[in-house]
């Protein structure tokens, strides 16, 4: 029997498409810096995004670890000598996001799993590898923050699935049994391969936004037909 419960966000529990290439984004990204000081081209600004967040990720140093992209945001008002706090920061990220996405939505059966899950007295933890000015405001959009009795994030935690080290953090913080936990995640590379080196059981549920690359961690439970409503049956005895 299961008490904790860690599931993965973007495909598993919400289908989400993004599209960071369209004209369109930049085109507005570069007005709204412009508006405020930070005289940008579209296409310069895209370049400059690019750059910036390679240099953050090469500062970081590990493919562990998460850049977090609301520094690059800020860091893009910097380079044209344009001063940015925190909050400017983060209004920016999230006004580039909602700029970026196409639709985000919850996919059937989430919440009444997550319901059940609550009512039988069930811990519900998210663990999932995204940036948090991008994430948090859309797991409130959905109406699904207060179902969780902690999110983790990668950019905030400076690790990401499939590091032990994301796990253990969750584990330790909270005192969960690895043997009383199962993580439910769309990717077997990131969700299902962390869980087993963090001596957890897993469920594995493709889907449209899945990798494709899969078959090569063998994982507790399978999903293969993006049926979230099968879950229920498989991890709740």
């Amino acid at each position: 029997m299961y008490h904790n419960y860690v599931f993965d966000f973007y495909g598993t529990l919400a289908d989400i498409r993004t599209d960071e290439e369209n004209p369109y984004l930049w085109k507005k990204m570069s007005e709204i810096y412009s508006a405020l000081g930070a005289s940008y081209e579209p296409e310069e600004l895209k370049h400059m995004f690019r750059v910036l967040e390679m240099q953050e990720c090469e500062r970081i140093g590990t493919e562990d670890a998460e850049p977090d992209l609301t520094k690059v945001f800020a860091l893009l008002y910097e380079e044209k000598k344009i001063p940015c706090d925190a909050v400017q920061a983060k209004m920016t990220a999230v006004t580039f996001r909602a700029l970026s996405r196409e639709f985000l939505r919850v996919y059937d059966g989430v919440r009444e799993l997550l319901e059940e899950l609550k009512l039988r007295g069930k811990r519900v933890f998210l663990l999932s590898n995204a940036q948090t000015d991008f994430t948090r405001p859309e797991i409130e959009m959905l109406g699904l923050t207060p179902y969780f009795d902690a999110i983790f994030i990668s950019s905030e935690q400076r690790c990401k699935k499939p590091s032990p080290a994301f796990f253990e953090k969750l584990l330790k913080q909270y005192g969960l049994k690895p043997s009383e936990s199962i993580m439910i995640g769309n990717d077997e590379s990131a969700d299902i391969a962390g869980a087993k080196q963090a001596g957890m059981d897993s469920l594995y549920i493709h889907t449209a936004i899945s990798p494709e690359e899969y078959g090569r961690v063998e994982p507790t439970y399978r999903v293969m037909d993006g049926d979230f409503r099968r879950i229920r049956g498989l991890v709740l005895k």
